[in-house]
């Protein structure tokens, strides 16, 4: 997950504004069970009376209220209410609440407080309930005992009783009835005094039924609004997402090319040419996919999770306990799937590099497959690479696919648990329905934040995996670096390549490839290197640009150690023919012009003809316009490296190097060529690399190699005298004849 985190810092201002938006959308979607309990509480049980106490009342109500009210009290109730201007369908004094108390919440709280019960035992009393019947009727066989002389208490109206009594005793009978009701739920008063209230409202002709649709259709229409901006926050958010998880592909597609192109052959011995395939697509895919997930989901689970835990307990904190037991079967589960699953991630992705690794192997090597008929055996290779993908690939998924089965079987029995502890609550008073519906709404949210994360878990072991993987290359120390103070080359230095004292091992290996090699390749002379096969020939030549790195002495070009300039300046001197002819998609014109992007037509035509490739090219169609395939399969071995030649020649370098690249060539287009050639390069340094004798007969220097030493130096004539290596590669040949003239001569 570091290394994820990682890749996605350069774009942190983007994922700063999609958190951003997250959490408005988080809060639209948590708003969204509060309205729903706001419409079924308030809306359908309250008509719409959502006030704490009545805005508008009679002066009638309002003094049946105070009957119930502290004497301390009274005065704040009735400072609180003035005459009504308006106009209402009722005789007697309307009061309306004062603008002062209504726009200040503390005021509002504190009457709340004071009328709440009062409304309570008012609104028994006026609809005869069983509990203030009982309180009533207990309350005037008191007072028949006390108050003796006043007759016929018992046909009295609670209100009169309440009106006869002196403030002291009022208030202690007060005192006694609201110890009564402490034990009653804080809900159950509030829903009845939204009774009381409407009733109130309607005994002054207030119509109710138009606050309950009012009420219903305000709120509905910022559910709407709720959901509509929740709709375009998701919309901004997967946008957003989208785009950075592009750009987060596309930049580490880029900078692993970028770190690949720069490898020295040392980095392509120690990553596979199929593993950096793979990490380059899809490895980089899964982290593309993974970056939009996090963005989307990972980032909102838990704003989600969090902001429902913080409604849960503003609804109802009883019922907690629920959403901690579902956390803790989501985790349990989690747990075992992460420790079942988690290391079979990294096999899969080396499944995946073995099965390309053999693909590639099949598809290059196919004409040989067919030539030996070995069909057959390459089809079981492949389908054992393909099946042990599968069999892991299987496992992992059959292992995730509990993970939702199990998901919901928590998510509908913590559903039926919430009815179940609610339908308790709700029977003693303890919850009202809307509340109850919010919390099964909120729990449901948690939930699926859980379930969110758990989805991308099945993701996040395997992008984990493969952010490894790309890391590792984008980390990798290159063994081929540009000096921090980069030398420059003389202007008027002519490309003379010296070798000093010069030993090489390739990394990891216990014995050198080469040893002690000294020699100079003089600008306007051809030096050719020639022996046994594996005797290092190739190997030398490629540590002219760099390729590899000498592990002793040093080898230098007009002077200057090659390591003390820069790579791309000391690879601008060289013209290199490789050993098998590379040829890249596009036409013939693209390919030989392939060093030399501004090079004229003229120059084009001018290397074609020395590297003798006219013969093929005047032959197609389209001339220098005929396409070249990948790899350049529509062209036979021997244009191959004429066209590669012809690449070298068109650059116009001071140091040839033609590494074994006359070899596809027959006899007498290897002559030509040459004798072509020896014109073009007579004032630059030409370096070859032989297998054949015929092709380095004329060279200045031939340098013969033996187990990567110096075994003879000096022309073809005078290597014949002294050096037996040569003169046992020249006999095997060339013909007795040609050795006995050759003898003579020297002789």
């Amino acid at each position: 997950m570091r290394k994820l985190i990682k890749f996605l810092k350069p774009y942190a201002g983007v994922v700063f504004a999609v958190l951003c938006v997250l959490v408005v959308q988080a809060y639209c979607d948590l708003s969204l069970p509060t309205y729903t309990s706001d419409i079924v509480n308030i809306g359908i049980q309250q008509s719409g009376v959502d006030e704490k106490v009545p805005l508008t009342i009679a002066e009638e109500d309002l003094n049946h209220l105070l009957l119930f009210v502290h004497s301390d009290d009274q005065e704040t109730v009735k400072n609180s209410y003035e005459k009504s201007e308006q106009d209402y369908d009722y005789d007697g004094t309307v009061l309306e609440l004062k603008e002062s108390v209504e726009d200040n919440n503390r005021k509002m709280d504190d009457l709340a407080a004071i009328l709440g019960k009062p409304m309570l035992l008012t609104e028994g009393f006026d609809s005869g309930s069983d509990t203030t019947k009982q309180m009533e009727e207990q309350m005037k066989s008191q007072m028949e005992e006390q108050m003796q002389q006043v007759p016929d208490i018992s046909q009295m109206s609670i209100y009169d009783l309440f009106g006869m009594m002196e403030e002291e005793q009022r208030d202690s009978v007060i005192d006694e009835i609201e110890s009564q009701l402490d034990s009653m739920p804080d809900s159950m008063v509030e829903q009845t005094a939204a009774v009381y209230i409407k009733h109130a409202y309607e005994n002054v002709g207030i119509d109710t039924d138009a606050l309950e649709k009012k009420y219903i259709l305000i709120t509905g229409g910022k559910m709407l609004a709720l959901a509509a901006l929740g709709m375009a926050a998701s919309i901004i958010v997967g946008l957003l997402a989208s785009l950075v998880g592009a750009k987060v592909g596309r930049g580490l597609r880029r900078d692993v090319f970028r770190k690949v192109v720069g490898f020295s052959n040392s980095e392509f011995d120690k990553f596979s040419t199929a593993s950096l395939i793979t990490r380059s697509t899809n490895d980089i895919q899964q982290i593309q996919m993974l970056t939009v997930m996090i963005l989307r989901m990972v980032l909102y689970a838990p704003i989600m999770a969090f902001g429902g835990v913080w409604k849960v307990f503003n609804t109802n904190v009883d019922m907690s306990w629920i959403i901690a037991l579902a956390v803790i079967l989501i985790l349990m589960v989690v747990s075992v799937l992460f420790i079942v699953v988690m290391p079979k991630f990294r096999i899969v992705q080396n499944m995946v590099d073995r099965l390309n690794l053999v693909s590639r192997e099949i598809l290059t090597g196919l004409s040989v497959i067919r030539a030996f008929s070995t069909e057959k055996y390459e089809e079981q290779r492949f389908d054992k690479a393909n099946k042990d993908l599968t069999r892991i690939n299987l496992f992992v998924n059959r292992a995730m696919t509990f993970m939702m089965p199990l998901m919901m079987l928590i998510m509908n029995c913590i559903s039926i648990l919430i009815v179940w502890t609610g339908g308790h609550s709700i029977n003693d008073g303890n919850m009202q329905v809307g509340d109850m519906m919010a919390f099964i709404q909120y729990t449901m949210q948690i939930i699926m934040s859980f379930l969110m994360i758990c989805m991308i878990s099945v993701m996040l072991p395997r992008a984990a995996v493969s952010a490894d993987r790309v890391d590792e290359v984008l980390t990798s120390d290159a063994s081929i670096l540009d000096p921090d103070q980069p030398q420059s080359l003389p202007e008027d230095g002519k490309g003379e390549v010296t070798f000093d004292h010069v030993s090489f091992r390739y990394p990891g290996a216990e014995e050198d490839v080469l040893h002690d090699i000294s020699f100079t390749a003089k600008p306007g002379q051809t030096t050719a290197f020639i022996g046994s096969t594996g005797c290092g020939k190739s190997t030398l030549v490629n540590l002219i640009p760099r390729f590899y790195d000498v592990t002793e002495g040093k080898i230098t070009i007009d002077g200057e150690d090659i390591r003390d300039i820069t790579q791309h300046d000391l690879r601008a001197k060289l013209g290199y023919v490789p050993q098998k002819g590379i040829l890249f998609s596009g036409d013939i014109a693209s390919n030989i012009l392939y060093g030399n992007s501004e090079g004229t037509e003229d120059e084009m035509k001018e290397a074609a003809e020395i590297a003798q490739a006219t013969e093929f090219i005047d032959t197609k169609k389209k001339k220098y316009h005929s396409t070249i395939s990948q790899g350049g399969s529509n062209v036979s071995g021997g244009q191959k490296q004429r066209l590669s030649i012809a690449r070298a020649i068109a650059k116009h370098p001071d140091v040839y190097i033609f590494d074994d690249s006359f070899s596809a060539l027959d006899y007498k287009t290897d002559v030509t060529l040459r004798a072509a050639l020896k014109e073009k390069t007579e004032d630059s340094t030409v370096m070859i690399v032989a297998q054949r004798i015929s092709t380095i007969l004329h060279a200045e220097q031939i340098i013969v190699l033996d187990d990567g030493k110096i075994v003879g130096k000096g022309t073809h004539k005078e290597l014949l005298r002294n050096c037996d290596t040569y003169y046992q590669i020249a006999s095997s040949q060339l013909s007795e004849k040609e050795l006995e003239e050759d003898m003579k001569e020297v002789g």
